[in-house]
């Protein structure tokens, strides 16, 4: 990320919930009012997932609840978005998910340095519920060494 990136939705637990291999960065095809959902911060990708339909990849299940001031020209909530790679990068994500049974989850929503609207998507497999406490005890035990270094420093 850069300095002028803005998160506008994170999705904390695909951290947890998979093995993140790769990450890349797709563009979104927006509405308007969308776009203004978004700058106020308002949205979720925590069930959200990429999936191929037609030679495309869409994000499904991202949910950017309606623009309140918009009367006549609001959109759906949980629609399917186009996400936006060039085709190298399309035919090597669509190659992984048939070949490999990788998943494509968003891992964040935001606003490049140009005022684009992108998407952070990672390449990833499920993690077993004994990978996910073996992290966690890892992650504790980092917390803990990191507690007791400080304390024996002072």
């Amino acid at each position: 990320m850069r300095s002028g990136d803005r998160y506008v939705a994170q999705n904390r637990r695909a951290r947890h919930d998979y093995v993140i291999e790769d990450t890349l960065e797709a563009g979104l095809v927006l509405k308007g009012t969308e776009v203004k959902v978004l700058r106020n911060g308002q949205a979720s990708i925590a069930e959200a997932y990429a999936s191929a339909e037609g030679g495309e990849l869409y994000l499904i299940n991202a949910n950017i609840p309606e623009y309140p001031s918009s009367a006549h020209f609001n959109h759906e909530p949980r629609r399917p978005r186009k996400l936006l790679l060039h085709r190298k990068e399309m035919n090597r994500l669509l190659g992984a998910i048939r070949r490999e049974g990788v998943t494509v989850v968003p891992l964040s929503i935001y606003f490049n340095e140009r005022g684009r609207a992108k998407v952070a998507l990672g390449l990833a497999h499920g993690r077993r519920k004994a990978d996910k406490r073996e992290a966690e005890r890892a992650r504790d035990w980092q917390r803990s060494r990191a507690r007791i270094m400080r304390e024996q420093g002072d």
